[in-house]
């Protein structure tokens, strides 16, 4: 994971399951993750194939241009990618794991930028996980969209997730402190968790999916403008 934001979702996933496989989506309190609320999106997989948006931020319906809820998640990305995506969310779903998506977003006008989504599986009133919470963050220059949405994405690469310890209390957490030149590494900071993402080796093809060329060449680039994040 890359972005600052992708690692406290996943830390107050972690928090919130307090012994469980996977927390409830009951026990998501909106005022713990209120800096990052505008990004954050609440997932229906009772089918795979068809994942709904049941809830969404409205900085992410401002990015892709329209109302997200009750719409398709896979409504924009190309199909090699949308085949991939229904087969790692299953996956992610039955080992009750947070999985991380790096992709390219691109508008109508081919104005493009590194996306990183972020997807933790979540049950609903105790019942088997069929949800996600999940967050959407532009990697790169957004000035490169040039104000429109996005309307076109590429997976590039895909991975699970799993953390060594919990992030901190967000009632606790210091000013995010200045990125230095090129990736930001939270192992830098002295409260930082440490999350390192991993490939399930019983079933390698389903965890990293789809990996075009073009697209990570893409990625390479648009990559020596990351030094410039900030957290939402």
């Amino acid at each position: 994971m890359k972005h600052r934001n992708s690692h406290l979702l996943v830390g107050y996933w972690s928090r919130l399951r307090k012994g469980r496989a996977v927390p409830d989506q009951t026990d998501i309190d909106p005022r713990a993750i209120k800096r990052m609320l505008s990004s954050v999106f609440i997932l229906d997989v009772e089918n795979p194939a068809r994942p709904i948006y049941r809830l969404a931020g409205t900085g992410l319906c401002e990015r892709f241009g329209f109302e997200l809820k009750g719409t398709g998640f896979l409504a924009h990305w190309e199909a090699q990618s949308s085949i991939a995506l229904a087969s790692l969310l299953r996956q992610a779903l039955t080992l009750r794991q947070p999985v991380c998506l790096s992709s390219i977003g691109a508008t109508a006008d081919c104005g493009m930028v590194e996306l990183e989504t972020i997807l933790c599986p979540v049950s609903f009133n105790g019942e088997e996980p069929t949800r996600f919470i999940g967050m959407i963050q532009v990697l790169s220059d957004q000035s490169l969209l040039a104000g429109k949405p996005i309307a076109f994405q590429r997976l590039a690469a895909s991975q699970l997730v799993r953390e060594d310890e919990p992030l901190p209390s967000h009632d606790n957490l210091p000013p995010p402190p200045p990125p230095p030149p090129g990736l930001t590494s939270l192992r830098n900071h002295p409260r930082a968790p440490h999350l390192r993402l991993v490939v399930s080796q019983s079933r390698p093809a389903a965890t990293v999916h789809f990996a075009d060329a073009a697209a990570l060449d893409l990625i390479k680039t648009l990559g020596k403008g990351l030094g410039r994040l900030a957290p939402v």
